[in-house]
């Protein structure tokens, strides 16, 4: 069946949950506003689609073979993450009336390529693949698996960059932005650990 119904499901469950992608694209909204951000977003979603479609053509197996392959991408993963959050506690706005933010939003590109060492990604690709799998042709089941992860991540992202951009209202005041921005720098930094359970 190319449509299931508890793939669509569990792969929303996996995605709309914390991790690196929703708290920077909340962020990302927060700091940038929610067209800046869609760059980004749109990263998100391509390289999901892609990690979803490796994973179901094999590349996934052949990283759980190889621990030290697997050590490595983790350790990267969890520098990239600490240096993003690293960022994100030293945020500061620019004293307009726009209150635009220093610095720069992802690029698609950017996007795309952080989802390679965003462990929860591979993590949710593997029991998708392993679990969900509907028994077709390698190039098939890898375009199946890509749309169910874009698909379903291209609402999830649009949901959080969305939050993101509304909380922006909320955060007015710089002591309440500091706050806002060194709570995801703190959740960010929690899952660069999270990457080696």
């Amino acid at each position: 069946m190319f449509f299931d119904p508890l793939l669509y499901g569990f792969v929303f469950l996996g995605m709309f949950s914390p991790g690196p992608n929703v708290i920077m694209l909340t962020a990302s909204g927060a700091r940038f506003g929610f067209r800046r951000s869609l760059p980004h977003l749109f990263g998100v979603v391509l390289g999901v689609g892609v990690i979803a479609a490796v994973t179901a053509l094999g590349v996934g197996a052949l990283i759980l073979a190889n621990p030290t392959l697997g050590l490595v991408l983790q350790g990267l993963a969890a520098a990239w993450i600490l240096w993003m959050a690293w960022n994100y506690y030293n945020a500061t706005r620019r004293p307009t009336t726009e209150a635009q933010d220093i610095g720069q939003p992802m690029t698609l590109w950017q996007g795309a390529l952080f989802q390679w060492i965003n462990p929860k990604v591979w993590a949710v690709a593997f029991a998708a693949s392993a679990g969900y799998g509907a028994g077709l042709a390698p190039m098939q089941e890898a375009a199946r698996l890509a749309l169910a992860f874009s698909g379903t991540n291209l609402g999830v992202c649009l949901f959080w960059a969305s939050a993101g951009a509304l909380l922006t209202r909320l955060v007015q005041s710089p002591a309440h932005w500091r706050l806002f921005m060194r709570i995801m720098a703190a959740l960010l930094a929690l899952s660069a650990f999270m990457v080696f359970l």
